[in-house]
């Protein structure tokens, strides 16, 4: 059965080939010369400077606001103060700049040097053996506008024999992996509404309906399917909180293969009930993840078990590249880009060891959230990277460091990096809710994000382009994050600040200046006799009509900060009622809180009764853990001390005291 299975492939392989080809060969016509001008023209915005070679932990640590991700960022500077670039951005008053998207960066064929060619060939137990130390940055260090393509890094020179025999390795892989005993080729779907609403065909791969609603699935079988009958009598075990934990005890189901998944002890019941109903023994050990892989590998040597990776393996990546292979059958027409969500990196590099041989011609673009850019980082300093901290809302592409053998392809093959935030991933899952109603998990609507934002800054119009809907195991205590974000993600919802003078009438004056926008959301408390301070929420249809409201308002004498990019106005200010005070010495962080008992406990009694907590807001995130707002009276002299414990408390933190939220409401 498996020889006709790859027959099949192979022959199915040939026909897209000659397809393929026979397109390639007819001539272009006016439009399409005009595209690939388009397409030639290097964007020339960006200044990067090489000549960094490592980064200070405290300057990557900004201490300043955190208000979103602003149309122009300066990077962290280096330890020598030579890091730092500003891309170009579109000026209020002076209309949208015209953009051209950066020239095809990935190789037709894979580079890598002879010696890790000469490894694939006997790979199936392969894994990371990579030497460190690894540079430690923070993601906050590396930002650019929404859509904006970076991370493109700079390609080695001519294929040799060795790399070529490499490409074809992988192409040989993709053909004739097995993923299709329990995966489907999942459909490739034109989304007509979002389609029309950006001036773009948006196809979406709907890999959130496969059975385990994920591609982990692909990766996982192919591997495991590609053991040894030793191998597989002796067992597999894996770590994973999520989608890959599932893929593998499918897998072994399937294969009749006895496989141990380790979680973290906060995984939450719902997911590791649905592991252990597909079969595998799961066992609950770590309270982070990085303890959790640990136990994993030490339980692979000792009992003779194959440890299966999530993305860092030949084999995985090969089963991801089947998706790419389907992009291909399913749509032979003209296709801009593939956009592609990136954890690891072990999707992205399948599908680009895939489409860079056969349709060289189409760009695959990764996205990452923001605060979760270990890929882009990665490209941008030339090597893998570790994050200092990754933002946990995506989940399913939170980690703090892509792939040995990912990151090598990648970096050949891939044709940049688009970042996006975390309103635009809610503001994707109502988009693709309202058109399929289906609700993908934040990671499986990153790439719908990092789409939409890359056609609005490059003004893209009649391209066609793929967005890989990677997964649909959303955490239902994550709705209500998404739905709180999403309109604001759509641009479709504006949170302001509004200095009120405390006398009569003022406040219809306030609803006047509003106009005929619909209020959402609207607080107000009494501060003192001269002012108030109003937080409100109001429904905007365009960035032209905000600017409208925010000038009447200041004809009528109210003054209004726009706080829609400021997450901690979001997360924590707009839910905090009281008036402003002045505090001595106080020094606001906002932590992230690990999901589990004695956090609370562990913080009190690494700061109190010490310092005097002036301001406590707690909002729980479910699995993700949750966002703290703390305030403590620190003086001047205590403060090394202070910053010092925060950081052995291993809780991610960020200094908020010059965050304008806090300077202008709290203050």
């Amino acid at each position: 059965m498996d020889s006709l299975v790859s027959l099949s492939s192979t022959a199915q392989h040939l026909a897209v080939l000659q397809s393929h080809h026979s397109v390639q060969g007819r001539s272009l016509s006016h439009n399409q010369l005009q595209q690939q001008q388009r397409i030639s023209t290097s964007f020339s915005g960006l200044r990067v400077s090489k000549s960094s070679k490592s980064v200070d932990k405290q300057q990557c640590l900004k201490k300043g606001p955190s208000s979103g991700h602003l149309p122009v960022t300066v990077v962290a500077s280096a330890a020598d103060g030579t890091s730092s670039w500003t891309p170009t951005s579109p000026v209020k008053g002076q209309g949208k700049p015209v953009r051209s998207p950066p020239a095809l960066g990935g190789a037709a064929a894979i580079t890598s040097p002879s010696q890790e060619s000469a490894s694939l060939g006997s790979s199936k137990e392969r894994l990371d053996t990579s030497a460190g130390p690894f540079l430690r940055v923070s993601p906050e260090s590396l930002q650019y506008e929404a859509g904006y393509l970076g991370g493109i890094s700079e390609k080695t020179a001519p294929v040799e024999a060795s790399e070529a025999a490499d490409a074809m390795s992988y192409l040989t892989r993709i053909i004739n992996s097995k993923v299709y005993d329990v995966a489907i080729e999942s459909p490739l779907e034109l989304a007509p509404k979002l389609s029309e609403r950006v001036a773009n065909r948006i196809l979406l791969k709907r890999e959130d309906m496969q059975p385990v609603f994920s591609f982990k699935l692909r990766g996982a079988y192919n591997m495991m399917a590609n053991l040894s009958r030793e191998q597989l009598a002796r067992g597999v075990i894996c770590s994973s909180a999520g989608n890959h934990a599932q893929g593998v005890a499918l897998a072994a189901r399937r294969l009749k293969c006895d496989a141990v998944i380790a979680m973290p002890v906060t995984t939450p019941e719902i997911k590791w009930k649905s592991v252990k109903r597909l079969g595998a023994t799961v066992v609950l050990v770590g309270d982070a993840y990085d303890e959790t892989q640990a136990y994993a590998k030490q339980r692979a040597l000792d009992d003779g078990r194959v440890f299966v990776p999530p993305f860092d393996h030949p084999d995985i990546i090969a089963g991801q590249g089947t998706v790419g292979l389907e992009i291909v059958r399913q749509h032979q027409g003209p296709l801009h880009a593939i956009f592609v969500p990136v954890g690891g990196g072990g999707l992205i590099a399948g599908i680009a060891a895939y489409m860079k041989r056969v349709r060289p011609e189409v760009r695959i673009i990764g996205v990452e959230p923001a605060d979760a850019n270990a890929m882009a980082l990665s490209l941008h300093h030339g090597q893998r990277v570790v994050l200092d901290q990754v933002g946990g809302f995506a989940d399913g592409v939170a980690v703090k460091m892509v792939g040995e053998e990912t990151f090598r392809l990648s970096r050949e093959l891939m044709d940049g990096v688009v970042l996006v935030s975390r309103d635009s991933i809610c503001a994707a899952i109502k988009d693709m809710f309202e058109e399929t109603r289906s609700i993908l998990e934040p990671a499986g609507a990153l790439s719908l994000a990092g789409a939409k934002a890359y056609c609005s800054y490059y003004g893209l119009e009649n391209e066609t382009v793929v967005a890989i809907t990677s997964g649909a195991n959303m955490n239902f205590d994550r709705l209500r994050i998404v739905t709180e974000l999403a309109d604001v993600g759509a641009r479709k919802e504006a949170v302001l600040a509004t200095y009120m003078p405390e006398q009569a009438g003022s406040f219809k004056t306030f609803v006047d200046s509003v106009g005929p926008a619909n209020i959402t959301e609207f607080k107000y408390r009494y501060n003192d006799e001269n002012e108030a301070l109003v937080l409100c929420s109001v429904g905007v249809t365009s960035e032209a009509q905000l600017d409208r409201i925010k000038t009447r308002m200041d004809a009528a004498g109210l003054r209004t900060l726009d706080m829609t990019n400021n997450d901690l106005a979001k997360d924590h200010l707009r839910h905090l009622m009281g008036g402003r005070t002045k505090v001595e010495n106080e020094v606001l962080l906002r932590f992230v809180f690990p999901e589990r008992p004695g956090t609370l406990m562990r913080f009190l009694e690494t700061f109190s009764p010490r310092w005097n907590i002036s301001l406590f807001h707690y909002r729980g995130q479910g699995e993700m853990g949750a966002n703290v707002l703390v305030g403590m009276q620190v003086p001047k002299e205590d403060e090394a001390e202070f910053i010092a414990l925060a950081d052995t408390l291993g809780y991610a933190y960020q200094d908020e005291r010059l965050n304008e939220a806090y300077e202008l409401i709290m203050h």
